[in-house]
């Protein structure tokens, strides 16, 4: 049988429901969540996140893994890109209430973008590696801004940084086992251009064990009034001050 071009149309209508998004970013910082915890988090009810689930896994937008007697939700492939993405194209909704506000204040300082960190706190970090040469960009732009050429895409899979001289140096220094980094199956570097910065962030295996690093040291605490929101603790702030130089 003949196949004809890609069906974009009915993969966007599955956005095109706010409810079933806010499944999705629900599970955008990674965890494997049940169907309970989702349809808390986005404010469903039972049948409602079931019926949402069922399309999303239809899609191959989620997978579901058992557990005993649940079944865990998480992002299947390449669906974090592609939330964050839709992100960027998309424009800010109406702020109505004191919550929405601080949770859309909170997202924008810090969050995960799947497995690494984003935000204005992700871009300032990576920008700080730049500065310390645990990074350094071999295009011959000295920092993170977005390059007329960047695909649009939320990862960037050819992207202007290598390691630098100071790599394992600054990152040994954060507590980061480079080594262990890159043995992963991974590829070790990885950037995103991040959708309310528009500056690039790091990603890739590196980006991960940099952000596991951060919370496992107690430097950032998931944050309960958004999903996806990270905040700086008092020992975070000294510790990246310290060694890379970053005020917040």
């Amino acid at each position: 049988m003949l196949e004809g071009d890609a069906d974009i149309a009915r993969t966007a209508a599955l956005f095109a429901d706010r409810a079933r998004v806010r499944v999705l970013l629900a599970l955008a910082d990674g965890r494997s969540l049940a169907a309970s915890v989702l349809a808390g988090e986005a404010g469903l009810s039972a049948p409602g996140v079931s019926a949402h689930l069922a399309k999303l896994l239809e899609a191959g937008l989620v997978t579901a893994e058992r557990s005993g007697r649940h079944r865990f939700y998480r992002l299947a492939g390449p669906a974090p890109e592609l939330l964050e993405t839709l992100a960027r194209f998309s424009p800010a909704g109406p702020v109505r209430s004191l919550k929405e506000g601080t949770r859309a204040q909170a997202l924008r300082a810090a969050r995960t973008c799947y497995d690494h960190l984003a935000g204005r706190l992700g871009v300032a970090v990576t920008a700080a590696l730049l500065e310390r040469e645990a990074l350094v960009t071999v295009d011959g732009q000295p920092s993170t801004v977005r390059r007329a050429g960047d695909r649009i895409s939320a990862q960037l899979k050819e992207h202007p940084y290598a390691l630098g001289p100071a790599a394992e140096t600054v990152f040994g220094a954060l507590g980061v086992d480079l080594a262990a980094a890159s043995a992963s199956r991974r590829p070790l570097l990885r950037f995103c251009l991040d959708w309310s910065e528009q500056r690039h962030h790091l990603a890739g295996a590196l980006g991960a064990a940099l952000t596991d690093r951060f919370l496992d040291a107690g430097w950032l605490r998931r944050r309960a009034e958004a999903h996806r929101a990270v905040r700086l603790t008092p020992e975070g702030a000294v510790a990246l001050r310290d060694v890379l130089g970053v005020t917040t």
